[in-house]
């Protein structure tokens, strides 16, 4: 229940960056009912492949940039997470899943989106 629940949080935090932010996209439909028929699927894979990149990638370059983190004060991580999501991007690219990234700057506000939106529902589920 917790990988349906880290899975969905992931994907509807993804979903709502793309619809704010304009650097960040799905290929596809725009409006209507077509939109989430055609958006779903791809929208759970690029969440996985966020979740993986999350978990594999980061906490190694977050290791490495030890020291950046600790002169900026911590600011250097909205920079890592920037960069991490420029990597999902590429990655649902390499597979043709309609994801799109473009640029830093979309990216750095993407994934300040992603975040706010994990935290909110992460407080509002409370998993056990």
């Amino acid at each position: 229940m917790r990988l349906v629940i880290w899975l969905g949080t992931n994907a509807v935090a993804l979903a709502v960056a793309a619809w704010l932010i304009d650097g960040i996209s799905f290929d596809g439909p725009t409006s209507g009912q077509a939109e989430w028929q055609e958006k779903v699927v791809p929208l759970l894979i690029v969440a996985l492949i966020m979740g993986l990149v999350s978990a594999i990638v980061e906490p190694i370059v977050k290791l490495l940039s030890i020291p950046f983190i600790i002169l900026t004060l911590g600011l250097f991580l909205l920079v890592i997470n920037a960069l991490m999501l420029m990597l999902t991007g590429w990655i649902a690219d390499q597979f043709d899943l309609g994801f799109h990234v473009e640029g830093f700057w979309a990216a750095l506000l993407g994934s300040i989106v992603i975040t706010i939106v994990t935290w909110a529902i992460n407080a509002v589920v409370e998993d056990d």
